[in-house]
């Protein structure tokens, strides 16, 4: 059985973070995850978490300056780096989010990006042992992200491996790496050990996965086959109405 995951940084972005919350529950996600939830109470999206029932899956560390696109791999900003990890675990904590997605940045080719990076993480991980919570780590196309620090799966792969803390995984998006190099079964397989999560949308206009180049009614079973089994995070942005356009969940 496929279970489907709202990502509330794009679906019903109008309402507010409990109001999409329960939005999605209506409409049939078994889970939701988020970007920046940080100026909504805490408490409200914990009683909205606990009226519907669904489990919030993940939150970002915040991105930074404006034009920035997250902190966690720039040399010389590794305290604000560490202060929004920070922020987000305690957020997260308290909404009972299973884990973090930390935002490495435009850092591309800066000597010391990598290491700083590694660092970082190794922070994150302690405080996701704390917690009991998770980290995650994306890579993001050069096309959407140019400069972000890592653009596929290979490479992210090599950095938590070179890590390896058992907190920190990947998060796959299909997106992302359909842009960068396509063949994502068996990519995703090569990488199913360190994979923490899964996100999808249509490629190439990132809006309703039931159009564009990736037949996902096929792929997602075939993830589920080569090993993966979790939520499918829905982080696609709507091209209408959030509600107009959930076709594609049937």
């Amino acid at each position: 059985m496929i279970e489907l995951s709202a990502n509330l940084g794009f679906l019903w972005s109008e309402l507010s973070l409990p109001d999409a919350i329960r939005r999605a529950g209506a409409a049939g996600f078994a889970a939701v995850e988020c970007h920046w939830p940080y100026e909504t109470d805490a408490g409200a999206v914990a009683d909205a978490l606990a009226e519907t029932g669904l489990p919030m899956l993940s939150l970002n560390t915040r991105r930074g300056q404006p034009g920035e696109n997250g902190l966690a791999a720039l040399p010389g900003r590794e305290g604000e780096a560490r202060e929004a990890i920070g922020q987000a675990f305690e957020y997260g904590a308290r909404i009972g989010a299973r884990c973090v997605h930390v935002m490495a940045g435009a850092a591309r080719g800066q000597a010391g990006a990598e290491a700083t990076f590694l660092a970082n993480l190794a922070y994150a991980a302690d405080l996701a042992c704390d917690t009991g919570m998770g980290v995650l780590v994306e890579p993001l196309n050069r096309r959407d992200a140019p400069g972000y620090l890592h653009a596929t799966v290979e490479e992210a792969a090599a950095l938590v491996r070179q890590l390896a803390r058992p907190e920190v995984r990947i998060l796959f998006d299909c997106y992302h790496q359909q842009i960068m190099g396509g063949d994502l079964v068996t990519r995703f397989a090569a990488h199913k050990d360190l994979v923490g999560h899964v996100q999808f949308a249509a490629v190439p206009t990132r809006a309703e996965p039931d159009r564009g180049e990736v037949d996902y009614p096929w792929l997602l079973p075939a993830l589920q086959a080569a090993g993966y089994a979790g939520p499918f995070g829905a982080e696609y942005k709507p091209t209408g109405a959030t509600d107009d356009g959930l076709a594609w969940m049937r």
